[in-house]
């Protein structure tokens, strides 16, 4: 039997090996955090202090605003310097909450739980007043995404250890170095969920030492095991996971509950662990830095909040000006104009490149050669979706499924006329979607 895997997808140069031997090391943070009130998918968070306020460590500084939101925590003690908009990664502005470090960090008090003992009820409100969102980048609330409507029809709960972006190594870590957490992370979301359900932790096969060590960690544990995943990008991708794991198939209309699973990354079930178990809001992430462009790449467990440029100092600064940098990893990140960006429940890398090689690449005419639909998980027509796209014809695009792409730039890594394809559709299923959205 082959190794589990889904159709389609890429190879992209890996670059882990740059970081994925660095210890997870913590880091102090300067004297200004910033809390962005939108770093969820969802309502904005509702601030719920005012400027001058004395704040400590795992204090709610910010209400959920909606029943898809999540509560916002300060990660340091110290006085609340102003409510202004700042820079997200993406480059909007937001409304954020901005605190001076007094480098006290006086706290809170968390109070534990014996998660055998909590009800169904008592462990969702417990993730859900913690804050714990997706931490793979989506930033979907977990306490919503548990608590579906028929929960006895969810039978599996995939724990996402494939990490397929390149460079990144910060899930690696992890599960090297907290496999114990991650494994009574999973164990309590099997308790929402019926007998039937059982929970994989899922993991490409070029992490060897993380499959030993999860294995062994998940030894005697009941209706838990380790699934070994083919090394493809995007294999960490929800519906890619799904499709490999179950066999069974997710779009855009559907939750993945409706395909009887839950997906959640490894550091989100270890923060649901924090989260039941210790009382502990969300308040820090295993956050990589990495790229030819860093002195010493390596991983951090760093504030939410933390400024990105007080990382790239950690990491020893640049060996040169960089041409490019990124927000995440090079096939589904941000590219950055500067650092002034704080660290995010979402965000988990900063790679940075001395060269910017997709700025060098000359586009051509497509010569269709079908390369793009041969790897696009989603089975679409790229180059068709593209030049609906150029033309603005939205309702061909839709016609021809533009809105089940999952914006992976599978097609745009493989193109050798060098055509920016998943820029183009995804520009235009932005635009579909918004004009949905105002209908």
């Amino acid at each position: 039997m082959g190794l589990l895997t889904f159709k389609g997808g890429v190879h992209p140069f890996e670059g882990k090996e740059l970081s994925m031997d660095k210890p997870v090391e913590e880091l102090k943070p300067g004297k200004e955090l910033v809390y962005l009130l939108s770093q969820h998918i969802g309502a904005p968070a509702k601030a719920i202090v005012n400027k001058g306020d004395h704040v400590v460590v795992g204090q709610k500084i910010a209400e959920a605003g909606g029943f898809v939101s999540a509560p916002i925590y300060a990660t340091v003690s110290g006085t609340v310097k102003s409510l202004e908009k700042r820079k997200n990664a993406t480059g909007g502005y937001v409304d954020a909450i901005v605190v001076e470090n007094d480098e006290q960090y006086e706290s809170t008090t968390f109070v534990e739980a014996d998660p055998e003992s909590l009800s169904r009820e008592e462990i969702l409100d417990r993730i859900r007043e913690a804050g714990v969102v997706g931490m793979g980048g989506a930033g979907f609330p977990t306490a919503v995404k548990l608590a579906p409507k028929d929960p006895s029809t969810v039978d599996h709960i995939l724990v996402n250890g494939s990490e397929c972006e390149p460079y990144l190594t910060s899930d690696y870590r992890m599960m090297l170095e907290k496999p114990e957490m991650i494994v009574e992370g999973l164990k309590i979301m099997l308790k929402l969920f019926g007998d039937n359900c059982k929970g994989l932790i899922c993991i490409e096969n070029n992490k060897p030492k993380a499959i030993e060590i999860m294995k062994k960690a998940v030894e005697g544990v009941d209706r838990v095991s380790v699934a070994v995943v083919k090394t493809k990008y995007p294999e960490g991708a929800e519906r890619s996971l799904i499709n490999a794991v179950t066999g069974r198939f997710v779009n855009s209309k559907m939750l993945p509950a409706d395909a009887g699973c839950v997906v959640d990354n490894v550091g989100t079930v270890m923060a649901v662990y924090d989260a039941v178990k210790n009382g502990k809001p969300l308040m820090y992430r295993v956050f990589t830095v990495t790229g030819d462009a860093v002195k010493d790449p390596r991983n951090f467990l760093v504030r939410i909040g933390t400024p990105y440029r007080e990382l790239v100092e950690a990491a020893g600064g640049f060996t040169a000006e960089p041409e490019k940098i990124i927000s995440g990893g090079p096939m589904m990140g941000f590219a950055l104009a500067d650092l002034d960006v704080p660290v995010t429940k979402t965000s988990g890398a900063l790679t940075c490149f001395l060269k910017d090689e997709v700025s060098r690449v000359h586009e051509t005419a497509c010569i269709s050669c079908g390369r793009c639909l041969n790897v696009c998980p989603a089975r679409l027509m790229p180059t068709k979706l593209a030049e609906l796209a150029e033309a603005g014809d939205e309702e061909g695009f839709e016609s021809f499924d533009g809105l089940e792409c999952v914006n992976c730039g599978s097609c745009s890594y493989t193109c050798p006329a060098k055509r920016p394809l998943a820029a183009n559709i995804n520009m235009m299923r932005q635009r579909v979607l918004a004009n949905k959205r105002k209908k």
